[in-house]
């Protein structure tokens, strides 16, 4: 069942979604009223083309999960947190699916003091694992089940993925800079003390040096674990990437 923790975070994630997904929709209706009653306006004789254009553009493929039983195997929720996750999800995201630009909206809502759109893109592809550009109701669930109740070789592992930008097994010192620099970008004005991007080329240098522990220039998924698990500052830095949460 997890810790009280443990599911005080799972509530406050999916409830914070879905006020910010709520919040999202409010918008859209608005703006696509708002553009009716213009077309309606204009052009009399298009408005009802336009409005059947609306309407298709409306009638998308509703996603349905794979059976609860299969989630509770393969996650750390229960059936009835699955049930009531599923609930919500499915009443503030009536497609079943979450495209990265609504992604994207939800973390600047985590993080308005700075800029989080390269953090969310990067924690999106970790999310997206069939790549289709959207993220299914098992697929959020795969991933908040990591960074909520994951154990720590979980979340190490979750981190590589984050780093490994092209998916090719390895870190490279530039993908390595791309994540620290959306981090910053994303903590804003509240990192402590101000990071310039010499500052965090330098953080990236000593890192990476401390990673690549056979000096090849990469960094392989066992060089980041066993680096992780012997440096306790690194293990608790490891904290900064449930912030989500």
């Amino acid at each position: 069942m997890g810790s009280r923790e443990e599911r005080k975070n799972v509530k406050f994630w999916t409830t914070k979604m879905g006020q910010v997904l709520r919040r999202l929709r409010l918008r859209k209706r608005r703006h696509s009223l708002s553009r009716r009653r213009l077309q309606s306006t204009t052009s009399y004789g298009s408005g009802a083309a336009d409005h059947d254009i609306d309407d298709l553009e409306m009638q998308v493929v509703r996603y349905k999960p794979e059976g609860l039983d299969i989630l509770c195997r393969n996650t750390k929720f229960t059936r009835k947190e699955l049930q009531i996750m599923y609930r919500g999800f499915k009443q503030e995201c009536p497609t079943g699916l979450v495209n990265e630009e609504t992604f994207k909206e939800i973390y600047a809502q985590f993080f308005p003091q700075g800029d989080s759109s390269s953090y969310a893109h990067y924690v999106f592809n970790t999310f997206d694992h069939d790549r289709n550009g959207s993220i299914s109701f098992e697929e959020f669930v795969m991933g908040l089940s990591v960074l909520a109740r994951g154990s720590l070789q979980e979340r190490l592992e979750w981190a590589f993925h984050l780093y490994d930008i092209n998916g090719d097994g390895i870190i490279t010192k530039e993908e390595m800079m791309d994540i620290v620099s959306a981090i910053y970008d994303m903590m804003g004005r509240f990192t402590e003390p101000q990071i310039d991007e010499g500052t965090a080329r330098d953080h990236v240098n000593r890192v990476f040096q401390k990673m690549d522990m056979n000096k090849d220039g990469v960094i392989s998924l066992d060089e980041f674990m066993d680096t992780c698990r012997r440096d306790e500052n690194i293990t608790k830095g490891m904290s900064l990437f449930d912030t989500v949460l």
